[in-house]
């Protein structure tokens, strides 16, 4: 079967990394472990939606030339959000040279159109945008962000309209594929009617009830990228991820793995898992880490076997399409016509 892709990664550990000393220890010790991780799960593509861009495009061309084992790595860099947004005033609060890095924020048209530029000009391969954070609200520009891992709410602004609006256009004039982290129905809209190829986590905090919103997504040509493996505490993002598969919508595999919780390459397999779990069939599963996902990276030459594509390849010792768990049950990888893994 073709390799596996996960849409949905973030490898620096915002724990670990605080200044250039730390920045450099992780990228010698920690960061080519995870690497290798995904590769021993089968997943030969991972694109990482939010890690300082210097790394991660680093990262990307050590991989590239040979000189870090890994699979293929595509990159957005950093994360774009509104001044005071999610997650550089939550998740990067109380580590201020992390934030400098990690996220984009901005407050202007000309901010964020810049900053599109920028990182079209560094040759990322996507454009990863966040409406809001992940937690229920008014749908207001400032609102309470709650969550049990941090004891105090934190207030947060809302990326405006008119930047989100300008940040998909300039992306698109600059020939990139724009995502849009959203959690709520009403932010899934506007970044649909804004432009948006693709929503990161869909609608994960309350019941999808709003049926013009698949219609929507439909019309729009939207992937969704439901990252089950953390939204799973949230008990309506599994049926909204069923409503949106049964209504045709495209669907990618993005686990949202991130240090701290993650689990490299397995969270991937149960991400799958989980997906089934919600109510997909295990080829359904397979086609979004494989086809699907290949579609949300926009990259035609994966996610099939089919000839003059890429050769990432799988080998297993039992049927995937009879239970989506037998992808544990691997025996060799191939990445780019290579073989990389062999456990047989």
């Amino acid at each position: 079967m073709p390799g596996l892709i996960d849409t949905h990664i973030h490898f620096y550990d915002v724990r670990a990394v605080s200044d250039p000393d730390s920045m450099r220890a992780f990228e010698e010790n920690e960061l080519p472990g995870r690497l290798g991780l995904f590769l021993d799960h089968g997943i030969t593509t991972i694109k990482s939606v939010g890690d300082p861009t210097g790394g991660i495009l680093d990262t990307r061309a050590k991989i590239a030339a040979g000189a870090l084992r890994g699979p293929r790595l595509l990159a957005t860099g950093c994360g774009i959000t509104g001044r005071d947004g999610h997650p550089a005033a939550t998740v990067f609060s109380g580590n201020p040279w992390a934030r400098e890095r990690f996220t984009g924020e901005v407050d202007s048209v000309q901010q964020i159109r810049d900053l599109v530029h920028h990182l079209a000009d560094r040759k990322v391969d996507a454009i990863k945008l966040l409406s809001e954070g992940a937690c229920a609200h008014s749908g207001g520009p400032k609102y309470l962000w709650q969550n049990p891992a941090f004891p105090d709410a934190v207030e947060l602004e809302r990326l405006p309209l008119d930047l989100l609006r300008a940040g998909i256009e300039t992306g698109h004039e600059r020939g990139l594929r724009v995502t849009v982290h959203t959690t709520q129905q009403a932010a899934a809209r506007e970044a649909i009617k804004a432009g948006a190829d693709g929503l990161e986590h869909g609608v994960t905090v309350e019941p999808l009830t709003d049926h013009s919103l698949i219609d929507l997504m439909l019309e729009h040509d939207i992937t969704y990228t439901p990252t089950l493996w953390i939204d799973d505490a949230h008990p309506d993002a599994r049926g909204n991820l069923k409503k949106v598969a049964e209504a045709g919508v495209h669907i990618a595999l993005g686990s949202d793995t991130f240090s701290g919780r993650g689990l490299f390459g397995a969270n991937t397999l149960e991400e799958a898992e989980l997906m089934v779990a919600a109510g997909l069939t295990p080829t359904q599963v397979l086609a979004a880490g494989t086809s699907g996902a290949s579609r949300q990276c926009v990259r035609p030459d994966l996610g099939t076997v089919t000839p003059g594509k890429r050769a990432d390849l799988l080998v297993l010792n039992a049927d995937p399409t009879a239970d989506v768990g037998n992808l544990r049950d691997l025996s060799t990888v191939i990445l780019n016509g290579r073989l990389v893994v062999d456990k047989r």
